[in-house]
């Protein structure tokens, strides 16, 4: 069966998106707020009509995403485009643990049902979503190892704040790669397909 490119580059954008918003938090105590809430509002997307519309059904929200792809395939395998690729594989394997951990799955399900209902009385961005995103994070994600090291400046990663910013954005990270493998992903297409997908993240940002 032919594989669908462009669903896999939407999820592949969708997980290098969460890979550079952790690189920002870490580096910069900052990050795009708008790429940010795109990703978050992607891990309550449980039961989308399409793949596109896991992320709002519009192209653009992943720009971020489309552009550190790009990036990715290009980079040298030292300095920031290494750092991006090592988050970006290290989700990679933590989400084929999950899916295969029926149990870890099913407590995910629970605990993302918890939010939806908190969603109710706090905002997204809000300090009590954030951390309860990022608790289900360290009780369901983390276990399965191993961990994702997370690099940047000690005194940023050392604020409450921003742990829980970068353990949601690696939540969202990790649901996007729970797409990936829906739509048909696979670690070899970064091997063997790498212009196919290229290709296709230059087209898809051109309609950003």
């Amino acid at each position: 069966m032919a594989k669908n490119y462009y669903e896999i580059t939407l999820a592949l954008a969708g997980i290098c998106q969460s890979a550079r918003l952790v690189q920002q938090l870490a580096h910069e105590g900052q990050c795009d707020s708008g790429a940010l809430h795109t990703s978050l509002s992607s891990i309550l997307q449980t039961n989308p009509s399409s793949t596109l519309a896991v992320f709002g059904e519009h192209e653009r929200v992943l720009k971020m995403g489309l552009e550190t792809l790009l990036n990715m395939l290009n980079a040298n395998r030292q300095g920031p485009g290494a750092e991006l690729t090592r988050y970006t594989l290290s989700l990679m394997v933590l989400e084929r643990k999950l899916y295969a951990n029926n149990e870890a799955l099913q407590t995910l399900a629970d605990r993302i049902g918890g939010i939806e209902r908190q969603l109710l009385h706090f905002d997204l961005a809000s300090e009590t979503i954030l951390s309860a995103l990022a608790g289900i994070y360290v009780d369901v994600i983390s276990p399965l190892g191993p961990r994702i090291q997370v690099t940047g400046s000690p005194a940023i990663l050392q604020t409450p704040l921003i742990q829980a910013k970068v353990r949601a954005a690696l939540l969202a990270g990790i649901r996007a790669g729970i797409l990936w493998q829906q739509v048909g992903g696979g670690r070899m297409q970064l091997m063997f397909s790498r212009n196919k997908i290229f290709q296709m993240a230059q087209n898809l940002l051109t309609h950003c």
